[in-house]
């Protein structure tokens, strides 16, 4: 890796992570467009060991206020999508893998922004969680799912509950990537010249909590993420 290409991933998962962080969601839709541009081979697998550090940071600071029985529905559902997740990637080409990031970050950014407010029944939870389960597993983008489900929820709460899903939600999609053969070498190598960033990224979040309000986070992590999902396919588009 590069120098020049490590600063533009450092600088993506530094804003990712912090995102993360503050809203409970965009370290997949912001970074996973900038990292399948700069270098494929970390995606998924290093980008969800990333996210897995930050939601369990996040888990430890907002231990007291994570809805355990909506996090637990929605991990029945998880598991399911895990499973078919990493055999969707199994099968996936590099080109037709980028692509298919680029539309969920899309369509992400799309049902995210319009401000649609599913309700969180059991169905629904289980139902979000097998669709995070499964885009998380394949692209590294589980977040839209879980948001626009808790997206009626605010500060601790969000951060927490959608942190406790993300952390077992990774730790499976981790583990069927690894049966799977996606996870090699050059993935915890990713990882670990990262981890710093990430963990930057985290600290700054702290800061960016008390200036910036979850409206204006969240506008950012959407625009961010279009832009980012717009210049991949213009990438793969171009490609011969």
């Amino acid at each position: 890796m590069s120098v020049g290409a490590y600063a533009v991933l450092a600088a993506a998962i530094l804003v990712a992570s912090c995102l993360q962080a503050s809203i409970g969601f965009g370290m997949g839709m912001l970074a996973a467009p900038v990292v399948a541009l700069v270098d494929p081979a970390l995606i998924p697998g290093t980008l969800i060991m990333l996210a897995t550090l930050v939601t369990l940071l996040v888990v430890l600071r907002e231990r007291t206020a994570i809805d355990l029985s909506g996090a637990g529905w929605a991990l029945l559902g998880r598991i399911p999508g895990t499973v078919a997740g990493a055999l969707l990637l199994a099968a996936l080409p590099e080109r037709a893998l980028a692509l298919t990031i680029a539309a969920v970050v899309l369509g992400g950014v799309v049902l995210t922004g319009v401000g649609w407010i599913p309700t969180p029944r059991r169905r629904t939870l289980v139902l979000a969680g097998a669709t995070s389960g499964l885009l998380g597993t394949a692209t590294a983008i589980g977040g839209p799912p879980m948001a626009l489900v808790w997206q009626g929820r605010s500060g601790p709460e969000l951060r927490g509950t959608m942190a406790g899903f993300f952390l077992v939600g990774s730790l499976l999609s981790l583990a069927m990537l690894t049966v799977t053969g996606a996870v090699h070498a050059d993935t915890l190598r990713g990882f670990v010249l990262l981890t710093p960033v990430c963990v930057a990224g985290y600290a700054v979040s702290r800061w960016a909590n008390r200036l910036l309000t979850p409206r204006r986070q969240r506008c950012t992590a959407i625009t961010m993420s279009a832009l980012g999902a717009a210049l991949l396919i213009a990438q793969q588009v171009g490609l011969p």
